[in-house]
């Protein structure tokens, strides 16, 4: 691990290198035991009976640069299909079922918004992006929003006042795709917060057109490859745990047993990279990105965001992540805590305040969708909360 007295170069300045994640003790990482304790013992609960809460999953979470809890538990692969008759999934047998590794990819759904929300803030700070500027000034031909001044600030904040989703994955091809975010009017009043899968799609088109670069590589080489991240990519993932039995009418799509494919419908449609979902990765990764952001933007050598822009992210009502959406996050959800939730069972919460982070992958749509149920992330992170000690 690099000392604090190493240096690197960032922008022909010379600053200290921050310290990597290293596994070690709740008692290193300033955490009480009893309550990790309990908390890791809850958590192998959630993947155990006829209907768990998800089929597998793994947890990480620590304080400052110490992981101190990396649990994996259930299955990657437990089922080949859905029964809707019996309102069940077909099991496998135990012999070819795949177990969960602390390793294990996970489809990360909407935590994708958080890699696009930070790409979107590293142009920012490079001069490239206005936060401010209207989306039109960089997409003209996108003539709903050019007519309607929807922001970038709008986008990244959820305000733009564009409905949820479009139905995309029902389209021919992407020109006709791309037709419909042209010609999407907002439907909402802007400035009032309409949580929507089209702002970082929006978000995507801006990057991409200003950059020249798609928005895969733009999140490879701003984030991922500095950061040590190399689980974390745009499927297709072969490794990852499966997600859906996809079929309607419960889904948009009739796909069968996804594995290592992106789950979102209409991010298939798109072919894997999008801006609102596509991403998989693990625990351990998301954890270096949690302590990054913790950092203020540093991580070893390699630095992605200067402070004034993490400030700039996280500040409340935050950027791409959900500052005043804090259902999931329990009792961390102080004043500063910031995290996201995925569809297929996805979480990450950090905050600030007790400089912690807790990870929580899942695939809870395996085998099917169900309605959600964020207990579990609560009760995560009011653990991790709980355990924090006073230094």
């Amino acid at each position: 691990m690099p000392s604090l007295e190493q240096t690197c170069e960032r922008g022909g300045s010379r600053e200290l290198s921050a310290p990597r994640l290293r596994s070690d003790t709740p008692e290193r990482a300033g955490l009480d035991p009893g309550e990790l304790r309990d908390l890791v013992e809850e958590f192998h609960a959630l993947t155990t009976g006829d209907r768990p809460w998800a089929a597998g999953a793994v947890l990480a979470a620590g304080r400052g640069p110490v992981m101190a809890v990396e649990e994996a538990a259930g299955w990657a692969v437990r089922y080949s299909s859905y029964d809707p008759e019996a309102d069940a999934g077909v099991e496998l047998p135990p012999q070819a079922r795949v177990p969960v590794r602390v390793d294990t990819p996970f489809d990360l759904a909407s935590l994708t918004k958080l890699f696009t929300a930070v790409a979107a803030v590293q142009q920012i700070e490079r001069g490239t992006l206005g936060i401010d500027a209207r989306v039109g000034a960089y997409l003209p031909d996108f003539t709903a929003a050019a007519t309607h001044g929807i922001t970038v600030r709008e986008l990244l904040t959820h305000t733009s006042g564009l409905r949820p989703e479009l139905p995309l994955h029902d389209c021919a091809d992407d020109e006709e795709r791309l037709a419909l975010l042209r010609a999407e009017v907002p439907i909402g009043v802007p400035g009032t917060y309409t949580y929507s899968d089209l702002n970082p799609l929006l978000l995507q088109q801006v990057l991409e057109r200003i950059t020249g670069r798609p928005l895969d590589v733009l999140v490879h080489d701003g984030i991922t490859r500095p950061l040590g991240m190399t689980s974390t990519r745009f499927g297709p993932c072969p490794g990852a745990a499966a997600t859906e039995d996809q079929r309607r009418p419960w889904a948009k799509a009739d796909r069968g047993m996804l594995r290592g494919v992106v789950h979102d419908e209409n991010a298939w449609s798109l072919g894997g990279v999008a801006g609102h979902a596509g991403l998989f990765s693990t625990a351990r990764d998301l954890a270096v990105f949690c302590r990054t952001l913790l950092a203020n933007g540093a991580y070893g050598p390699a630095r992605i965001l200067g402070p004034d822009f993490v400030e700039l992210l996280l500040t409340p009502p935050g950027l791409g992540f959900a500052l005043d959406q804090k259902w999931f996050m329990g009792d961390l959800a102080g004043q500063g805590a910031a995290g996201h939730t995925g569809f297929t069972g996805t979480s990450l919460v950090l905050d600030p305040a007790t400089d912690t982070f807790v990870v929580l992958l899942a695939n809870t749509v395996h085998p099917r969708r169900r309605p959600p149920d964020n207990r579990p992330r609560a009760a995560a992170a009011t653990r991790v909360a709980r355990a924090v000690r006073e230094t």
